[in-house]
């Protein structure tokens, strides 16, 4: 994490590109809206201006030749009074109208911004998620998201009124009194300098501020999905020590970030109040002295040979006071504009992750046999086959999809120097029911994710039905597995949509007979509204093991040629699980089924059954076989030897 000065020196090498990035953005979709809203402000900087000017022709004009008269003339007074209280109207308005276009601006872009986050979020490896938490991506979603919002309908608006406003100022305190002009400056200046340091100091905390609230929404939202766990073990007072060290740390970097450019606003009011006070005071010195340096040019046109008069004094402080508060408001909004920054740095960072390779122009088509000949169809093909390119006229031929799936002599680790798997060869073929056994950490899993290509292998080979499984495209290879993973994940939805996740054209008949095969439909029937309940937080109104026949009845819907099945039965007890294996014998007709369990009963029927240990594979054959040759298998089958 950044610290002291270097922080802000990378966010200022950012901020421009980052800033065209966030336009490039709101252009999109609103840039008719945001020309028009600019335009507003510009009408509404200038009223604001006119009007300053307005007060000082005014008091030349209607209040300082009354003074004194008896019997004076008030015929002009009114429509002056209501031409300059139409200017001010007028810039009421257009400040009204561009802060309500700014704000349909800012909410549009931030949905079109969140649409492409979620989009580009579908897309990442997932290497990605096991390398940030779900709460910092939240906070790119909430946070991050948020104050870009504010920046953009309220810190935008702002800064192009005080930039207008101030440019307008400095013309027309010039054309009052250059002399007077010189004498404001100087306190600007300070002003200038000042604020400048102060921000610098403050850029970098705010930074970390934002790191520092994704963290402890990080671990808010991990204690609240673990709470069970947490009261299991009598967690209560190391979480909150946890979450009290954390929030300190959010504490400290929010007060160091805020105190810098909270006291900002204090200390230039006070600095505009001196120096209101002093370009009074020589401005009466002006007026009493006399002499070129008392010359207005506004003087000149009222012809007052050149004099500084009484209006321009009052039109030249309230100038004075107009040119501050621009300055002022801009130093105001850059706690807005540095967080914002802030945000948008993480927010582009995740747009900016390299999206997953789909690797690979084999894909997943449906087929239909005419004869000897095979067609691609669209919805109605009979079968699934692998569209495999290659030099013939037609440009490529069909690989019927069967689900055979070998390794040969694969090697493998997540991270360069750390081997997970060592010279791993097996084959399944369609039909053949595979297991594997051992303790955590020998590798099960990781065979998986080779298979459906979560992680490449970047040597040696596995193959599809004969291909090699990184010419197949991703999304094709996916589609072709059914998985059923150990930590179930159920979306908020009814039942029968949650069992209709993985395909969205099986009708209710479908996913209800997968259901009864995966011994579901039972506890199902018995929910309050059967298969039309309604499931939240991830299915916290049922039962671990509800929740897992659950994601087998979603497997089992799917109607894929490969079945993986990663402690799938873990949650479940003995008898639901000699049910669902009557099921299942069912469903691995003709099918290839991978099976992970530390419950060995599980595994009994398997054709094959592997036994790792360290990544290697130092068993393998049927029960019988490894029960005869009495080694670990039979070790561990016998409870001589427990898996870890």
């Amino acid at each position: 994490m950044a610290r002291g000065g270097r922080a802000p020196a990378r966010l200022d090498a950012n901020s421009k590109k980052i800033f065209s990035r966030l336009m490039r953005y709101l252009f999109v979709d609103h840039k008719g809206k945001f020309i028009f809203a600019c335009v507003l402000i510009v009408v509404s900087a200038f009223a604001s201006v006119g009007g300053s000017m307005f007060l000082g022709i005014f008091v030349d004009q209607f209040i300082s030749p009354l003074i004194g008269q008896t019997d004076p003339d008030w015929s002009g007074f009114i429509g002056a009074l209501c031409a300059m209280g139409g200017i001010y109207l007028a810039g009421v308005v257009c400040n009204y109208t561009y802060f309500r276009i700014m704000v349909v601006v800012a909410q549009g872009t931030m949905k079109r911004l969140r649409n492409e986050m979620f989009s580009h979020m579908q897309t990442l490896p997932l290497k990605f998620f096991d390398t940030h938490t779900h709460g910092t991506l939240m906070s790119r979603y909430t946070n991050d998201t948020d104050v870009l919002r504010q920046m953009l309908s309220q810190t935008i608006p702002q800064l192009i009124n005080s930039t207008v406003t101030i440019v307008g100022t400095f013309c027309m305190m010039v054309f009052y009194s250059a002399t007077l002009t010189l004498v404001a400056m100087i306190f600007v200046v300070g002003m200038f300098l000042f604020t400048q340091k102060l921000a610098k100091r403050s850029g970098g905390y705010f930074l970390q501020q934002q790191r520092a609230l994704a963290s402890v929404n990080g671990y808010i939202e991990e204690m609240m999905s673990g709470q069970r766990v947490v009261k299991v073990f009598n967690h209560e007072e190391k979480a909150k020590a946890a979450f009290r060290t954390l929030n300190e740390d959010l504490r400290v970097n929010a007060t160091k970030a805020n105190v810098l450019t909270n006291v900002i606003g204090p200390i230039s009011n006070n600095i505009g109040y001196i120096q209101y006070i002093i370009v009074a005071f020589v401005a009466a010195f002006l007026v009493m002295e006399g002499g070129w340096y008392a010359l207005s040019i506004y003087g000149f046109t009222q012809g007052l040979s050149g004099a500084l008069t009484l209006g321009a004094i009052v039109s030249f402080l309230n100038f004075v006071r107009s040119f501050n508060m621009p300055i002022q408001q801009i130093t105001q909004q850059f706690n807005a504009i540095v967080q914002a920054f802030a945000g948008a740095e993480r927010i582009f960072e995740m747009l900016d992750a390299v999206p997953e390779d789909e690797g690979g122009d084999v894909t997943l088509v449906r087929v239909t046999k005419t004869g000897e000949n095979w067609y691609e169809e669209r919805e109605d093909g009979e079968l699934w086959a692998w569209k495999v390119p290659d030099g013939s006229p037609a440009g490529h031929h069909f690989v019927l999809l069967k689900g055979d799936i070998r390794f040969y002599g694969v090697t493998f680790g997540y991270e360069e120097g750390k081997t997970v798997l060592h010279d791993i060869s097996l084959y399944a073929k369609p039909g053949q029911k595979i297991a594997f056994v051992g303790s955590t950490g020998a590798g099960k899993t990781t065979i998986t994710n080779l298979i459906n290509r979560f992680y490449d292998i970047q040597s040696c080979t596995i193959t599809y039905d004969g291909i090699n499984i990184r010419d197949v495209r991703k999304s094709d290879l996916r589609h072709s597995l059914g998985t059923v993973l150990q930590d179930t994940h159920l979306f908020t939805g009814t039942v029968m949509e949650n069992i209709r996740y993985v395909r969205m054209s099986a009708t209710d008949e479908e996913c209800i007979e997968a259901a009864r095969l995966a011994g579901a439909d039972s506890f199902i029937r018995h929910l309050p509204d059967g298969y039309n309940t309604m499931l939240t937080s991830d299915g916290a109104n049922l039962s671990q093991g509800q929740r897992q026949l659950l994601s087998i009845a979603r497997a089992m819907v799917s109607d894929c040629p490969v079945i993986i099945l990663d402690e799938a039965t873990s949650s479940i007890d003995t008898r639901t699980e000699a049910l669902i294996e009557k099921g299942m014998d069912k469903l691995m007709e003709g099918r290839t089924v991978f099976v992970i369990a530390h419950r060995l009963s599980t595994v009994r029927n398997s054709h094959a059954i592997m036994v790792l240990e360290h990544g290697r594979i130092i068993e393998r054959g049927n029960h019988d076989q490894l029960m005869a040759q009495k080694g670990r298998y039979y070790q561990l089958y016998t409870g001589k030897f427990e898996l870890e």
